[in-house]
């Protein structure tokens, strides 16, 4: 997606889905002691409802933190920043001069399913899986998106085989409080910072614009210009 469509898919999300955003406030956590900083920083553990940490890429002080608040049913934005930003993961360029930070921001007043994947998600991730289910989930969004109930169930059950889950404990914990509160408090976190659409992402604090995370090279550039300040 080019720049120019980006900035226009962009605009279409934040009008269509911003008025479902603020239909839900009252699901919100007070988040006020946190405000738009969370957005700027790594939260540990005992900073959150649901004592789930957030979940860190790379190396946890770098100076340099992408957060991004996204959707795992949402497309084209998000399965397409996953896949340009999946690159960038997999080389080691960037692993030790970065943090990446994903919350989660489900609407599932359109995505009927991303409450579930990301319960699962956040599941894989007390068993140490959090960002291979990450990429799974991205990367087969076509195959369970639009799945019923029974059929997500398996299809999920199916991918924790694959990344090595005990599938009885992910089920366990997918539907345990903690694992709510974590994604409702991601969820608190992006509303008081101002997102209104997915994927919204964050460079050090600071809202990046749509057309700079519209490609690998370009979240590249973004990247090394940040890094540079620190060099």
């Amino acid at each position: 997606m080019s720049g120019k469509m980006w900035i226009i898919f962009s605009a279409i999300v934040v009008v269509v889905i911003g008025g479902m955003v603020y239909m839900s406030t009252r699901e919100r956590l007070d988040v006020s002691d946190l405000g738009k900083a969370a957005s700027g920083r790594i939260l540990p553990a005992e900073e959150r409802s649901g004592n789930i940490e957030d979940h860190v890429f790379g190396n946890k002080d770098a100076k340099v933190l992408l957060i991004e608040y996204g959707d795992y049913q949402c497309n084209p934005g998000c399965r397409l920043f996953h896949e340009n930003f999946r690159p960038i993961m997999q080389s080691d360029e960037y692993k030790d001069k970065i943090a990446f930070v994903y919350r989660n921001f489900p609407i599932p007043q359109i995505h009927p399913n991303a409450i579930a994947a990301a319960s699962v998600a956040e599941a894989a991730g007390k068993q140490g899986k959090f960002w291979e289910m990450w990429d799974v989930l991205f990367t087969n969004q076509s195959e369970w998106s639009g799945a019923s109930t029974s059929e997500r169930g398996s299809l999920f059950d199916d991918y924790a085989r694959q990344i090595g889950l005990n599938t009885d404990k992910l089920s366990e914990d997918s539907a345990s409080n903690s694992v709510s509160k974590k994604i409702k408090f991601d969820r608190a976190l992006g509303a008081a910072a101002g997102v209104t659409g997915t994927p919204t992402v964050f460079l050090n604090g600071e809202k990046v614009d749509g057309e700079r995370i519209g490609s690998t090279e370009a979240i590249k550039t973004l990247l090394d210009e940040a890094i540079a300040k620190y060099e």
